[in-house]
């Protein structure tokens, strides 16, 4: 990058911004740069860097409210809140080491503009659920607000819902409100050993059909299983499906017991408590821990619950021979994977090549109604290949119209997202 840029006000990010419009140099828009493998590469001359909008201006705990600087780094937020007991109830994920990066580097604002969640999303909802309100500078260097403090206060048109997940196309957020939850009492998780896929979804979907209200619902093959740190995860030797179970201590511990009865034709038990399961929990939601090394090509697949298992069978045939990469068949023995939110993540890694197995993997997908992200891959791979969900043309024109409406010269993460944007 030849220029960097960084503010340390918001009135600041408006004049970059406005000087960028005025020179037609794009701009990459950067926290502390822990998911720049994240999205297409951006082509920019110069980059902003956010990590001098940092810290906490206003924590009200009674309130579950908190407002800081976007480049506020996570690790700083949830300190804070562990000093009242509280949490980031749609548990970020910390995807720096993903991507050969020093944990803990990410940011809010980074967080919320991926529309970050981990295993917690399928009780808790996904970032953009607890995205309150913002500041931001828009690509035409024009400083705006919208929302508020608290949730119910949406008029028009929802800003922090388009925000989340706009990965820093549309607006430079300089301010972020949140929405913090009380952090439960205890946290334990009934694991089963030695399931297939097929079986596992079907142990997950019963518990969480259950009244004991799962927060976390994985499945972990052995070979995955293998790679945690956790003793009675690795040590088994077998696959390892786990469900989290969150709240006050006795009802917790009754949850658990009741899971593990219920749970009891399926397979052999065992149950984490306190420091084993968040642990586990934290690998599962950060993903580095489990996938293979560095070269590998990540995908993060969405499909409905039930059909992971199949999506995974598709992708994950029995050794034969002709088995290519590419366009074709993954070979099984390079594909890695684990199932997360019940089988309705799926997280796969498959051995390098120039088109990521693009077609392949979306049309296993495709066939169940769900979507696949490209989430790691070399630069010229995320360039050749669509990282996200290719859209129709008629969503393709709106995502266009919205870009235009905000960033009409396109200086902010140009082609972040898609060339065109």
């Amino acid at each position: 990058m030849s220029d960097a840029l960084k503010p340390t006000t918001p009135a600041e990010v408006v004049d970059a911004v406005a000087q960028a419009v005025a020179d037609e140099a794009p701009l990459e828009i950067v926290g502390q740069g822990s998911k720049r493998g994240l999205g297409r590469p951006v082509q920019a001359a110069r980059q902003l860097g956010l990590s001098g909008l940092a810290g906490i201006t206003l924590y009200e705990p009674n309130e579950l409210v908190l407002t800081c600087g976007a480049g506020t780094p996570l690790a700083e937020i949830e300190a804070a809140l562990r000093e009242n007991n509280q949490q980031l109830a749609f548990e970020p994920a910390d995807l720096a080491p993903l991507y050969a990066g020093a944990s803990g580097a990410g940011t809010i604002g980074g967080a919320l503009s991926c529309n970050l969640a981990g295993p917690r999303r399928l009780k808790a909802g996904a970032a953009r659920d607890h995205f309150l309100g913002f500041k931001a500078v828009s690509g035409r260097g024009e400083a705006f607000q919208a929302g508020g403090r608290v949730v119910k206060n949406v008029t028009g048109y929802d800003l922090c819902k388009l925000m989340a997940g706009a990965h820093g196309t549309l607006a430079v957020l300089t301010e972020v409100t949140i929405k913090v939850l009380p952090a439960p009492e205890k946290s334990r998780t009934v694991l089963i050993y030695g399931l297939d896929d097929r079986s596992a979804v079907r142990a997950l979907s019963r518990a969480l059909n259950s009244p004991h209200e799962a927060s976390g619902a994985a499945h972990l093959p052995a070979a995955v299983a293998a790679r945690s740190t956790v003793d009675f995860v690795a040590g088994s030797g077998r696959a390892v499906t786990a469900i989290r179970v969150e709240g006050p201590g006795p009802s917790v511990e009754h949850r658990c017991e009741s899971l593990r009865r219920e749970l009891q034709d399926v397979g052999p038990t065992e149950e984490l408590h306190s420091m084993r399961s968040s642990l586990l929990w934290r690998e599962v939601r950060d993903t580095a821990p489990l996938l293979p090394d560095a070269a590998s090509l990540i995908w993060r697949l969405s499909v409905p619950p039930a059909a992971g298992a199949q999506v995974i069978a598709d992708i994950y045939p029995p050794p034969r021979s002709g088995g290519g990469q590419g366009g074709g068949r993954a070979t099984s023995r390079a594909v890695e994977y684990y199932l997360d939110w019940g089988g309705g993540l799926v997280w796969l890694a498959l051995p390098p090549s120039d088109d990521a197995s693009a077609a392949f993997v979306r049309a296993a997908v495709a066939r169940h109604g769900g979507h696949a992200t490209l989430l790691r891959a070399p630069d010229a791979t995320r360039l050749a290949v669509p990282v996200f969900e290719p859209q129709s043309e008629s969503l393709a024109a709106l995502a266009r119209r919205v870009k235009y409406a905000f960033d009409p010269r396109r200086v902010l993460n140009p082609g972040r997202m898609a060339a065109d944007l």
